[in-house]
């Protein structure tokens, strides 16, 4: 008897009936395990068919899936489990031989994965030390409240409002520049960040004015989100898959570490020598932050974006098969498939042209408009039949001359097959066949001069790294250079406002609550922990106040520690009862422990400051609200990456924009004042209800997750933008 759709046959791999294109055919189950399926589509974007290991994959319903249309911070490359990651057998694997490399590295050593590990652990550990500055940058001034007070002759909100403005600088500045990072490079926006940091330290700690002080901070927060919104997509960039976790957790402990551990030491420098020091020392060691990164992170940038070579061959070559039609030589859908093999073979010198004249071709390309497809054609052809073809595949079938093309290009006028050195251009893509409109270019549509189409923005990033991979390994000097020029000529507009776009996607908004939420409250209790240990009963002074943020910081090591584990292993257990299937919703059991969690430590903490119990008891409800944050940080980041993968780079800059503008800046405008008027008791309890209630709207995207995935599908939002 057959198994029954996505169930796992005896070797644990799943046997699901499909169709051509790879979707489950027949009924399929409405509940999975809670999680109302679509209605019409038996896979939707977003869920995993897990085969005999959680480490073999096959996405669902990619078919169904928008190509993208604009540049990612993150770099782009095929997953182990599409085509192009077929065969395993002539793949690049460790040297044990164990693993195979993901993404494939390429052959030329100037490509970033070939780097030797002690340089990309250099440029890893220069990068975190900064973003550990960085991140300890918003509460700096946490046990310093009152003397920044006496000062300017302000209020304790008024100077509580300088961190809120601070995280509105970094909201705003990481609108800025991801997109600026992506068609520049990051090195250069490192670096301008760093000076502008620096320059903003000196200026906080000579502010004449409390102006002065708030207009400095804010320039301050612009500079320092890179630190936030940059350094995953260089880690990506410099490290194979199975190398990138440990350095993700170095990096985040080492951007959370700053958020606790710098409050304390600038705690100490406070007392000691007064709350402009803090800035002083600051702006000291961010003059050796800039040394570190000029010399030791140089630009990463690869393009790896899968391109076949049959498909980048007839892009290059339209204007030459616009040419040959008007000969009478270009394929015809209604030749036979004999006779469009013979077509083929004749316009095969026109593929060996192709590869001496490919650089004039990219400018009289861009120049003519010819060849100006839309990007999704750079993506692997769709061989699902009820995925809709393009307009020229309707006009016409090619049949098996299809197939030859692939088969033609990777061979010379002699038949015989083509050295790797002969080939300039990707050959990893699978035998598909290639769609009419790859072939036969529709009429050409001239893009305006300020909007570059598409391909200008494809072929701008492929020279760069084709340039490259043509070069000897370059010299340490040659690596100085501190920009390389326009990587990618997108708009820059479209770039910086799709993050935005994303507050459509439910499982992003949810996303962006939760992680708000979670970085908020620590921020919320940086803001209110002088006012809370620097009076009675506690009387705590600047350096008491410091050293209790040792308690948040185990919390946060804790949390972060246990919510990968248990997380994964709920994931796991749910997925086997669901046959196989992982789906994204999964990870919002976690949102119960973060619920409870962070709501408990909420109250505890107002209540028994409020009350005058001893120091510590608020203090370790301090670390269980950060022990809960690290919980919720981590399971909204996890959820949104799962469930859109492709726009991963625009949606952590959606959790941070929103982090920093409606958590930090919102309640820092308020806060300190309703504590004043009715005391911590009343106002945690209060926190702490609408932590219960946000993480409330968890449960109808549990059950509505997976309809809600397949709905922001067919809208397509990302795309018609």
């Amino acid at each position: 008897m057959a198994p029954r759709p996505g169930s796992l046959g005896h070797n644990g791999d799943a046997h699901p009936e499909a169709d051509g294109g790879g979707s489950i055919r027949g009924g399929h189950a409405k509940w999975s395990l809670g999680v109302l399926n679509d209605k019409k589509a038996a896979e939707v974007p977003g869920s995993v068919l897990l085969l005999s290991s959680p480490t073999r994959q096959r996405p669902l319903g990619l078919h169904l899936q928008p190509a993208r249309t604009s540049s990612s911070s993150l770099p782009s490359q095929p997953g182990p489990n599409s085509p192009e990651y077929s065969s395993s057998s002539n793949k690049k694997r460790t040297a044990n031989g164990k693993i195979i490399l993901d993404p494939q590295p390429d052959d030329s050593l100037n490509d970033p994965l070939n780097w030797p590990v002690l340089r990309r652990n250099t440029a890893l550990f220069s990068l975190g030390w900064h973003c550990l500055v960085g991140g300890g940058m918003t509460p700096i001034l946490a046990a310093g409240f009152k003397s920044v007070a006496k000062t300017y002759h302000v209020t304790v909100p008024q100077v509580a409002l300088t961190t809120g403005l601070y995280m509105m600088g970094m909201g705003i500045g990481s609108v800025v520049t991801s997109p600026t990072a992506i068609l520049y490079g990051k090195r250069p926006v490192y670096l301008v960040g760093t000076l502008v940091f620096l320059a903003s330290s000196v200026w906080c700690s000579e502010s004449p004015s409390y102006i002065s002080l708030v207009i400095a901070r804010i320039v301050m927060g612009l500079s320092v989100s890179p630190c936030e919104s940059l350094p995953s997509a260089t880690i990506a960039e410099i490290f194979f898959l199975h190398e990138r976790a440990y350095r993700v957790g170095i990096y985040t402990l080492l951007l959370l570490g700053g958020k606790n551990l710098v409050p304390l030491v600038s705690a100490v420098i406070i007392q000691s020598l007064g709350w402009r020091w803090v800035f002083r020392v600051v702006a000291i060691i961010l003059a050796f932050n800039f040394t570190l990164l000029f010399f030791f992170v140089p630009e990463t940038f690869w393009d790896r974006t899968p391109r076949p070579k049959k498909i980048l061959d007839r892009q290059m070559l339209s204007p030459l098969l616009v040419d040959e039609s008007k000969h009478g030589v270009a394929p015809s859908g209604a030749a036979s498939s004999s006779n469009n093999r013979d077509t083929l073979r004749s316009e095969k010198k026109q593929d060996d042209l192709a590869h001496v004249q490919w650089a004039e071709r990219i400018e009289e390309t861009l120049a003519t408009g010819h060849g100006a497809h839309n990007q999704r054609d750079l993506e692997d052809p769709p061989t699902d039949g009820s995925h809709q073809e393009p307009k020229a595949m309707r006009k016409a079938n090619m049949g098996d001359s299809e197939a030859n093309v692939h088969r033609a290009s990777n061979t010379n006028k002699d038949g015989n097959p083509i050295s790797n050195k002969e080939q300039t251009i990707d050959h990893d893509a699978p035998d598909s066949p290639t769609p009419l409109s790859y072939l036969e270019p529709e009429k050409p549509q001239p893009f305006p001069s300020d909007t570059p189409g598409p391909d200008a923005s494809v072929l701008s990033s492929y020279l760069y790294t084709e340039t490259l991979k043509q070069q000897p390994p370059l010299k340490f000097g040659q690596t100085l250079k501190p920009w390389n020029g326009r990587l990618r000529k997108d708009n820059w507009f479209r770039v910086a406002i799709r993050p935005l776009i994303l507050f459509a996607y439910p499982a992003v908004l949810w996303s962006a609550l939760v992680y708000s939420l979670a970085v908020g409250w620590l921020i919320v209790l940086s803001e209110t922990v002088a006012s809370v240990y620097q009076h009675n009963p506690y009387n705590f002074t600047p350096l008491g106040t410091g050293l209790v943020y040792l308690s948040p910081f185990i919390g946060g090591i804790l949390g972060t520690v246990v919510a990968g584990k248990v997380s994964d292993i709920v994931v796991r257990f749910m997925t086997k009862q669901n046959g196989g299937v992982y789906e994204p919703e999964f990870r919002l059991v976690m949102a119960f422990p973060v619920a409870v969690c962070t709501s408990l430590g909420l109250m505890g903490f107002g209540w028994s400051a409020d009350v005058g119990d001893k120091w510590i008891v608020p203090t370790v409800f301090f670390g269980i609200i950060s022990f809960g944050c690290s919980l919720g940080s981590t399971t909204a980041i996890t959820f949104c990456v799962d469930s859109y993968r492709q726009y991963a780079g625009e949606a952590l800059v959606t959790l941070n924009f929103s982090k920093n503008i409606f958590h930090g800046l919102v309640f820092s405008l308020f806060l300190n004042r309703w504590l004043d008027a009715q005391g911590s008791k009343r106002v945690f309890l209060a926190l702490g209800g609408i932590q219960m209630a946000c993480l409330a709207f968890t449960i109808p995207l549990y059950i509505f997750g997976k309809r809600a995935r397949m709905w922001t599908v067919r809208m397509n939002f990302m795309e018609r933008f």
